[in-house]
């Protein structure tokens, strides 16, 4: 029986929570060849068979532990530093286990079983794993990137209490987004003063639909999501469950866009009484870290029944009523519909991004003939028809519209 250490880790037990690492670690304290077979195949899955080394240092770096945490926030202490490198030192341990095998596995390895490999360590952690220079690098990777599902995902959903990671996410960026530059920069702006810390506003941006109300939520977020910017996206659905959310946010130390995509609302619909005491007007007080962002074909949100206040003694109030949810945005913003101009502006731009070699005019009536075959023209239509003509353009086809 081999000691492994791994039952004295102080903050980096959660690392071991990792299948090929626990199946590992019982071969080597039972002398268990059916568990070291385990492993190797569950290494052999992720092609990390010949490199153990590597995949514990995966697994101790997504790992979400204090010294993570503190780590990106800025607020190490000497004492977490010190835990920390006992388990780092306890871990490279475990590793170089792979160097040498168990007793009672190591004949069966000698003759044909494949065996596991430490391999070469991870840049980051070095030959060293309990290094200052390896904890120093470490802990730069984590202020730089956040920590545990925070790493490498921006966008989230949430579900049953918690929050689930969105791994496919747009790599939309502002300079994609043709014109409507003075929308932009509002968006922009207010976003740079939310991760300053400043006086922000929650945002509606409202307008028909395909004009980049959305797209530009998604490039903002990418511009700024190594400043600590993130989001989450909710059903308005959902709406029912906003304080939670906003309180499981506050505990954490980054800074959330809470987005609801293309809300819209009857008037007596109980969530918007809900919505309107999220934004303003409640016990619940407007979040440091979570900025409240809508889109909407409606400026209003709510739809409109015309008959209702026709027939209403108190019209008035009832438009009132109408306004006073969009009201509470502190700022919207205004994605107008395109004429033609704009239209071809956006054409021509993204033509040109694309490197597409029409001519002038025939890109314009082509253009033209897609939009009328779409049902209009808006920015969406616009990048739909150039993504057709440059796929096309590399396969030689003749652009049929």
């Amino acid at each position: 029986m081999i000691r492994t250490h791994t039952k004295e880790l102080i903050l980096l037990g959660g690392a071991l929570g990792d299948e090929a690492a626990a199946a590992f670690c019982a071969a080597a304290e039972r002398e268990d060849a059916a568990a070291y077979a385990r492993a190797y195949a569950l290494l052999l899955g992720r092609d990390k068979q010949r490199s153990f080394a590597e995949h514990i240092a995966e697994c101790v770096l997504y790992d979400d532990n204090l010294f993570a945490r503190r780590a990106f926030s800025g607020t190490l202490t000497q004492d977490i530093r010190a835990a920390y490198r006992h388990d780092l030192a306890a871990l490279q341990s475990l590793a170089r286990l792979a160097q040498k095998q168990p007793a009672a596995i190591a004949p069966s390895i000698a003759q044909d079983f494949p065996a596991i490999a430490y391999g070469e360590d991870n840049p980051l952690f070095g030959k060293d794993w309990a290094s200052e220079a390896s904890l120093a690098r470490i802990e730069d990777f984590y202020s730089r990137n956040g920590y545990g599902m925070f790493i490498g995902n921006k966008a989230f959903t949430y579900e049953r209490g918690a929050l689930r990671p969105v791994r496919n996410t747009s790599d939309v960026s502002l300079s994609d987004l043709k014109d409507y530059e003075d929308e932009k920069r509002a968006v922009e702006e207010n976003a740079v003063s939310f991760l300053k810390g400043l006086p922000y506003s929650d945002m509606l941006l409202y307008g028909d639909k395909g004009t980049g109300k959305s797209s530009t939520v998604h490039a903002v977020l990418n511009k700024y999501a190594d400043r600590g910017l993130r989001a989450v996206e909710i059903a308005k659905e959902q709406i029912r469950e906003i304080n939670a959310i906003k309180e499981l946010l506050s505990s954490l130390p980054f800074r959330f866009f809470l987005f609801i995509d293309d809300l819209s609302l009857e008037e007596h619909d109980e969530k918007v009484g809900l919505l309107k005491a999220a934004l303003e007007g409640s016990m619940n007080e407007k979040s440091a870290n979570v900025m409240i962002v809508a889109t909407s074909n409606r400026r209003h949100i709510l739809k409109e029944n015309f008959s209702d206040r026709d027939n209403s003694v108190h019209a008035r109030d009832t438009m009132e009523e109408q306004l006073s949810l969009s009201d509470r945005f502190g700022l919207t913003v205004y994605f107008s519909s395109t004429g033609k101009a704009e239209y071809l502006s956006i054409v021509r731009q993204l033509a040109e991004d694309r490197k597409l070699t029409l001519p002038a005019e025939e890109l314009s009536a082509l253009a033209e003939r897609w939009a009328l075959m779409k049902g209009g023209r808006s920015p969406r239509r616009a990048k739909q028809f150039i993504d057709y003509a440059f796929a096309c353009s590399s396969q030689g086809i003749p652009l049929d519209i």
